[in-house]
Formats: C-alpha cells, sequence, structure tokens
C-alpha cells in the first residue's frame, strides 16, 4: 500500500516536472497540434512538409481556417480522404501515389490517442498502433508492438513475457501473428523478453479481440496484423540500447517506388549490462540452466553465452496507375550455449549444451484497383520455424537433442466491391499447408521419437458492410467456410461487426465470432528445450490433439467528448478441444493427456482523460472469470491457469514536441495455484498428493514503471532522440509462478519463480 501512495504521489509530482510547453514554428508541430485539437489525421511526403516554418495559426480557430491559412502561406493543399483523415500535396500534384488500398479506405477512426498518440481504434473493432505517430507508454522507450499490445485492456501476461500473451483468458498460441501477410510462429528474443518485430519501421499494427474479418483464421483467442507502410520519404537511422543496436532506412526511389530495411543484433554477448543482467536472472531460473544441486563434495557452475539478430524487408513498387506490387521478407533468430561444469573433489567435468530458434518468411503480394469500386489482391507466403536444443548432462553422460519444425505456406484471393457508397462486398479464397515435425533423441537409455504431420486447409471468404445513410448505422456480417482435407471435415464459422452512432459522443458496438485452428503449442515434459522454449508446435490429429473451436459475443459502448473517453466492454468467450498438455499444468495434471473446454465471461472498462493539449491520465479494469471443464477429471470444472480475476492498469503521461514522459503502475490478482495435502507422507519414489487443481492464488502482482525520451533537432533532416525507462520502479518481488517437487530428502519442496526486479533502460535514436 505504501508503494501504491509513492506513486501517485510521483503522478502529482509529474505534473509540475512535465509542465512546459514550447511555441512551435515548424510546420510539422503545427500539423500536430491541429491533430490532437480537432481530432484529425495527416497524410503527407515528409519533403513536401520539411521546407515551412511559419506563425502558427490562432489555437481557437475553427479547423478549415486554420488550413486555408496553411494553404496561403505554404501553397499546400489539404484533401479530405474521410471526416478524420486529410491528404497534403503540392500544388498540381495528385493523390494517387498516397492513395490507400480500398479496403484501407473503408476503415473510420472512432478513436484517437487511445492511451496514448498514435493508438487508434477503428469501426471495424480493431485497436491500430502506428509506431511512427506513436507517444510514450509507461517502461517503453520505443514502439514495441508487443509490449504496447499488453497496455490494451483484457491483455495481459502472466510470467511478464511477450512469448506468453493471454488475450481475454486465452494461450499464445490461440493468438494469430501476421507480418505482411506472413504467419509467425516466433514472437519474442530473450526467450519472450523483448519482442522480435522492429520497433523503428513505420508500421501499423491492428489488433482484434473479437468480430475479426472473415479473412483471418487460426488464432481463437486473438490476431495481430502487421503491416509495413510504403515509405513515403527517405530516411536511415540507428538505434541502440542496453540490450541490441539496430540500423534501418527507408528509401523513395521515386514517386512509383520504395524500399524499407532493418537489421537489429544483441549486445549481450559482448557485455553484460544492468539490463541484461536482471533479464537473465528473470529468464533463466528455475531451468536446467541453472537449476544445479550443489552438495558438500561436488559443486556445479554454468556459463552462458546469448545472442540474438533479427531484420527485415519490404520492396513496394507501383505498376502504372491501377497496380501495386510488395515483396516482403522477415528474419530472427536466438542462439544460447551453455557450458557447464562439474567439480568433484578436484575433479573438473564440462559438458555444451545448445538452444537455437529461428523464423524466416517471405511474402509476395500484387494489388488492382481496377477502379475506384473494385479492387483485386493475389498474395503467397511461406514462413519457416525451427526449434532446435541438445541437452547435454554434466552429472552422466545423457544427451538429449530435440527438435521442433514448422513449414507454412499460403494463397490468398481477395475481391472488394463498392456497391455503392453505404454497401461494399468482399470475398475471396484461400489455401494454406503446415507441416509440422517433431524429433526427441536420448542416448542413455536409448530413445528416439520422430513425427510429422501435414495439413491442408482451404477457406471460401465472403463478409458485406452496410452503412446507414446518415452514417450512424453500420454492419458488417461475414462467413468462413473452411474444408480441412486431411479429416474431411467442413466448418462454417460466421463473424459479425456492428455498431450504432447514438451521437457524436456516444456509439453502441456488438461482435460476434466463431473461429477454429488447427495448430497449437503443447508441453511434454518441463525440462524441455532447457526449460526456456518448453513448448512445442504440433498439429491436430482430431483425435488426442483436436481442431480448437471457439464463439465469442461481446457488447460494448464508448462515450468521447471534452477530452474525456470511457469505453466500456462485456464479454463471453468459449473455446472447445484445448489439449491440458498446452495448459502448462505443473500438478497432478501435469501428465495427464485429456481435452476440455474453457469458457470467459469477463468486462474491460477504460476511463482516460486528455487536457492542456499535451498531458493524458488513463486508468483501465478487467474482469475475467475463467473456468476449465475436462470431462475425464475429477472435479470436472475449476479456474484456468490464466485467469486473472481483477486487474487494474493506470498512467499518466506528458507528450510535448520534444519531450515526453509517462509513470504508470499495474495491478492485478495472482494467478491460481494448486497446493499440496498438509501432512501427507510420501513414501521413496513417491508422488505428492494435491488438493484439487487450482484451489489457490498467487498474492497479488504489482509493478510500477517509468519512461521518458527527448528530441532535438541536429539539422533540416538529422534529429537525436534519447529515452530512459525503469521497469519495476519499487523493485517489487512479485511471485509469478509456484510448482512442488520432491528434493533429496524425499520431502515436499516449493519452487517459486520471481518477476523481473528493478531494471533500467537507456536508449539513443539517430535519424537523417
Amino acid at each position: 500500500m505504501t508503494r501504491i501512495f509513492a506513486t501517485l504521489l510521483l503522478l502529482l509530482f509529474s505534473v509540475g516536472l512535465f509542465a512546459q510547453k514550447e511555441k512551435p514554428v515548424v510546420l510539422r508541430a503545427i500539423l500536430q497540434s491541429i491533430e490532437k485539437q480537432h481530432d484529425v489525421s495527416f497524410i503527407f511526403l515528409d519533403a513536401d512538409v520539411e521546407p515551412f516554418k511559419i506563425v502558427p495559426p490562432p489555437p481557437n480557430e475553427i479547423l478549415s481556417n486554420k488550413l486555408d491559412y496553411i494553404r496561403q502561406l505554404t501553397g499546400l493543399t489539404f484533401s479530405f480522404s474521410d471526416t478524420s483523415r486529410i491528404t497534403i500535396l503540392k500544388p498540381y500534384e495528385t493523390a494517387t501515389v498516397l492513395m490507400d488500398t480500398l479496403s484501407e479506405t473503408l476503415k473510420e477512426v472512432v478513436i484517437k490517442n487511445y492511451l496514448a498518440r498514435g493508438i487508434t481504434k477503428n469501426s471495424d473493432a480493431s485497436v491500430r498502433i502506428s509506431t511512427q505517430k506513436f507517444g510514450l507508454l509507461p517502461g517503453l522507450i520505443e514502439a514495441e508492438v508487443l509490449q504496447t499490445l499488453q497496455q490494451l485492456p483484457g491483455v495481459l501476461s502472466v510470467d511478464e513475457t511477450i512469448s506468453n500473451i493471454n488475450v481475454r483468458g486465452g494461450t499464445h498460441d490461440q493468438n494469430l501473428f501476421n507480418w505482411n501477410g506472413i504467419r509467425m510462429f516466433q514472437t519474442g528474443h530473450f526467450f519472450g523478453l523483448v519482442s522480435a518485430f522492429s520497433p523503428q519501421l513505420p508500421q501499423q499494427i491492428d489488433i482484434y479481440k473479437n468480430g475479426t474479418p472473415s479473412f483471418f483464421g487460426e488464432g481463437v483467442s486473438s490476431t495481430v496484423n502487421i503491416a509495413t507502410k510504403t515509405p513515403d520519404s527517405t530516411r536511415a537511422g540507428f538505434a541502440t540500447n542496453l540490450i541490441s543496436s539496430e540500423v534501418f532506412a527507408e528509401f523513395k526511389l521515386g514517386k512509383k517506388s520504395g524500399i524499407t530495411v532493418s537489421g537489429r543484433r544483441s549486445l549481450t554477448d559482448w557485455f553484460d549490462s544492468p539490463t541484461y543482467e536482471n533479464y537473465s536472472d528473470r529468464i533463466f531460473q528455475n531451468t536446467q540452466v541453472t537449476d544445479l544441486q550443489n552438495n558438500e563434495t561436488v559443486k556445479y557452475s554454468a556459463d552462458k553465452n546469448f545472442r540474438f539478430y533479427d531484420f527485415s524487408l519490404r520492396y513496394d513498387q507501383q505498376i502504372g496507375t491501377k497496380n501495386h506490387l510488395s515483396i516482403s521478407g522477415i528474419g530472427m533468430s536466438n542462439a544460447l550455449d551453455v557450458t557447464q561444469t562439474m567439480d568433484d573433489s578436484g575433479a573438473i567435468t564440462s559438458k555444451n549444451s545448445s538452444l537455437d530458434q529461428r523464423n524466416f518468411g517471405a511474402s509476395v503480394d500484387w494489388n488492382t484497383r481496377w477502379n475506384d469500386r473494385n479492387e483485386t489482391s493475389v498474395s503467397a507466403y511461406f514462413s519457416s520455424y525451427d526449434l532446435e536444443a541438445t541437452n547435454r548432462s554434466v552429472a552422466n553422460n545423457q544427451q538429449l537433442d530435440q527438435q521442433n519444425k514448422v513449414l507454412d505456406t499460403g494463397l490468398k484471393l481477395r475481391n472488394i466491391h463498392k456497391l455503392s457508397e453505404n454497401l461494399t462486398l468482399e470475398n475471396g479464397y484461400q489455401y494454406n499447408e503446415t507441416g509440422i515435425s517433431n524429433y526427441d533423441n536420448i542416448n542413455n537409455p536409448e530413445y528416439d521419437r520422430k513425427a510429422k504431420t501435414v495439413l491442408r486447409n482451404h477457406a471460401l471468404v465472403g463478409q458485406i458492410g452496410w452503412k446507414s445513410l446518415d452514417g450512424k448505422f453500420a454492419i458488417q456480417p461475414g462467413f468462413r467456410f473452411n474444408y480441412f482435407d486431411r479429416f474431411g471435415k467442413i466448418r462454417i464459422e460466421p463473424r459479425l461487426q456492428s455498431s450504432y452512432k447514438v451521437s457524436d459522443a456516444f456509439r453502441l458496438e456488438a461482435l460476434l465470432e466463431t473461429k477454429s485452428q488447427t495448430s497449437s503449442q503443447i508441453i511434454d515434459l518441463q525440462q524441455d528445450f532447457l526449460g526456456l522454449e518448453k513448448r512445442r508446435w504440433t498439429a491436430s490429429n482430431d483425435r488426442d490433439i483436436p481442431i480448437q473451436e471457439s464463439l465469442q459475443t461481446s457488447v460494448g459502448a464508448t462515450y468521447a467528448k471534452s477530452g474525456w473517453l470511457l469505453t466500456l466492454d462485456a464479454f463471453y468467450k468459449e473455446v472447445k478441444g484445448i489439449p491440458s498438455a498446452s495448459q502448462s499444468f505443473q500438478n497432478q495434471l501435469e501428465f495427464v493427456r485429456v481435452n476440455g473446454n474453457y469458457e470467459v465471461l469477463g468486462a474491460e472498462l477504460l476511463v482516460q482523460k486528455s487536457f492542456a493539449s499535451y498531458f493524458r491520465t488513463w486508468v483501465a479494469y478487467s474482469f475475467n472469470r475463467n473456468e476449465y471443464t475436462f470431462d475425464g477429471l475429477n472435479p470436472q470444472n475449476f479456474p484456468n491457469n490464466f485467469e486473472i480475476v481483477h486487474a487494474f492498469t493506470g498512467a499518466f503521461s506528458y507528450e510535448g514536441n520534444r519531450l515526453k514522459a509517462s509513470l504508470g503502475a499495474r495491478w492485478y490478482t495472482g494467478k491460481p495455484q494448486t497446493t499440496p495435502l498438509v501432512g501427507q507422507s510420501i513414501p521413496n519414489y513417491g508422488e505428492i498428493g494435491y488438493n484439487d487443481p487450482n484451489n489457490g492464488n498467487l498474492s497479488d502482482y504489482f509493478q510500477a514503471n517509468f519512461s521518458a525520451s527527448y528530441f532535438w533537432k541536429l539539422s533540416r533532416k538529422a534529429q537525436l532522440n534519447l529515452g530512459v525507462s525503469v521497469l519495476n520502479l519499487f523493485d517489487n518481488r512479485n511471485i509469478i509462478n509456484r510448482y512442488y517437487r520432491l528434493n533429496d530428502s524425499n520431502s515436499v519442496e516449493r519452487v517459486n519463480t520471481y518477476s523481473l526486479g528493478r531494471t533500467p533502460n537507456l536508449s539513443l535514436k539517430v535519424t537523417f
């Protein structure tokens, strides 16, 4: 309670600390101010705006007068693509180069500056993060995609990693991650502490928690769709922090082509920063890397060498006036080498173990805009995922080799027909082939297992969007007709998005979706893959690993007026066909293999206030009742491993033209745990006796975070950004997992996993 009070004091102190305001004279700064004040968004080329410095228009003028004022002084023209998006053009320049695809123009921004600048909520039920416009959130010094995702109501990670994101009570493998049309099976570096997607590229990230468009399959919990934007200017840069360094560039090769590239490499194998040491302590605890049992005569030690890299590339080419070609590629890798040493009364023995994780992919997309009302796109992609581990025991001659491979390829066809100003029809076809293999080999005792499954799925897709003439009511029903070739099964999945604009300030929303997925991650043994990336991808076989099926409905309300924003959502979600091996049990169910369901009933509330143009504060609350049903167990019903009944997050932010700062905190109730029976007597080689599954909860979780950044203009094109962040400001020792085991004396031992300690980080970015 003392720390919570201290956080509130810091929030109040921040008001005075950040209370500075600069007079903007650069046109870009004026446009940013107009965006905030009038809730609009400008689209422009940097080269068109950079030369101008003007006296700002009076702040109390209406939007049209401000645009006329700027037009008279600069000669620039303004074209409205809808009520909130304005394209800035030079005289005699047409908007064809900057024109969005037809599917993009159908989106309407419902809420701007949702939690932070650069985050919007759209009419298609998605939340969009635009990295170029991103403001600041507590603990983040860059627009890290998956860290930002966890700030949204209903999204969190029970173990603080971005490789275990839980959306409305689901598991991480139930989230679909797409990057430029490529399905990604790896999302994190450092085994989940660093996002694997570059924070420096101009990207748009759309997150769907419900009401997912019919063109997305798989992912029964959520969909995260990441798209790199076409370059509108040429720029390059370098960014570094205490974990990694990155180079990135956008090249506008002409009016009709451009290329975007990035490359990042860790610094962790060159020097041990305080950030790396804290990350290392967090991620390696209670794993095969560090869980070594010393005694009076035998001493063990471990030396670790960890590194990662990622890269991405996208090439865009407009061909003629109607066609657009884009080619994308991405790669990411984690590598860990471990040397374990045993000192047995002076006799030294060393063994080397390793873990490698890689995901590479590529896609090509051809888009034809036949006219203002018809558009067709054809795309193809492949994604290759590989997880390999070699575990050599220093205590004996045992060696375990493991491998998990995924090769995913797909073909997509999409048509969009704007039948009238208020009616749009979309249809398409998708083919997907996924091959998943698993391999395990032990030399002593000899054991070998190899399994491979290939799934081929077809889908017909359709959805129709209608908006009333007055623009108040909108509805988009859709369907996905799936055919699972291996099983000869057909499944039809209806989708629905609908909204009603009661007034300019008040909007109602109703969403529905049914989804399915044919691949999931399971855990055979907690010690697999050195106990770090112990989850392996497996394909459904329609028997012990069934096709997972979900149903979700939700209703919501949004109120936005005079700087206030209130959103409220209530939802019901059911997922069938979940394997118990996918749920991370570490109790009496760890080695039980049954299939079941889970049901979630929840609500999400956000209250946000923006004031004085640069200040924003918000509080979010999530309620979640999440219960398993396993018919073959006793009891059949008990709390879900990922149930977080109550969760609060809050922040206070200042987003000026140069200085940005954000202070916030999160608190939630502890996740369920299973306690052992009291007073039990355990014979040799016995098993621990437990109470009913998930009969208790861990202690509540609390973490306060801070971040700040400052911007300098070095020249007309060059700029410098410095940032600082502190995670877990008060160094809370939160327990994020607990299990029990038998020790050498054959008594029950409690094993806790603790959260990340106080972790500072610094960043520097130069662009030119």
